[in-house]
């Protein structure tokens, strides 16, 4: 998805709420920059990971929760795991140190005005438009390819078992991160390191 598609087409509806909120920020920022001359910028990012993630079973998103319980398998010698859903959905991840680099990269580095590529802040111009910049490694995997490269790295020798009667949600999430590489930053941490790094921060956090 690119900036440019906000607000194209409807909300998803058991998202919408949350959407909304995050919007109406957005659009406070951008029209704050277009009126009042601040410097306000909005980044979205996409899904993230890395240490002091939420593992919790219940709440946590989907990649720490494969790592928990691949983990606990591992160690209670569990023959198998069960994953909601058939795998196929993809997502997109990114290592939370590169989110927090690009924020800094750009309070740092970039003014509002590169986010729309004019110097033009009259509110009548029509060229801006979503002003936010995505923050994304621009690059998916499916849920099963995920849960098989956690179970390498975690060293889980049992089976995954896909239970395909269980909701597996949007199919595709993933990002359009041009805008940013065009302003010359660009993630670091590739995602089988990035997991790496996570799982034996998590390691040393349970042994503690």
């Amino acid at each position: 998805m690119r900036e440019d598609s906000l607000l194209t087409s409807e909300l998803e509806y058991t998202n919408e709420p949350y959407a909304i909120a995050k919007i109406a920020g957005i659009k406070m920022c951008e029209s704050y920059n277009i009126q009042y001359g601040t410097n306000f910028i909005s980044v979205m990012p996409t899904n993230l990971y890395g240490p002091n993630d939420n593992f919790d079973l219940e709440t946590s998103h989907v990649l720490p929760a494969l790592l928990r319980k691949m983990h606990e398998a591992k160690v209670n010698n569990t023959p198998q795991v069960e994953i909601w859903g058939s795998g196929k959905p993809r997502r997109e991840f990114l290592y939370s140190e590169d989110m927090a680099d690009a924020c800094v990269f750009l309070l740092e580095s970039r003014d509002f005005k590169d986010t729309i590529g004019t110097d033009a802040l009259a509110s009548a111009n029509t060229e801006i438009r979503n002003t936010h910049i995505n923050i994304g490694a621009g690059i998916d995997i499916s849920i099963k390819e995920l849960a098989l490269t956690i179970k390498n790295i975690v060293g889980y020798n049992g089976e995954l078992y896909f239970n395909d009667t269980k909701p597996d949600g949007t199919m595709i999430k993933l990002t359009d991160p041009s805008k940013l590489h065009s302003l010359a930053w660009k993630h670091k941490v590739e995602l089988e390191d990035g997991i790496g790094t996570m799982y034996e921060w998590y390691l040393k956090v349970e042994n503690e």
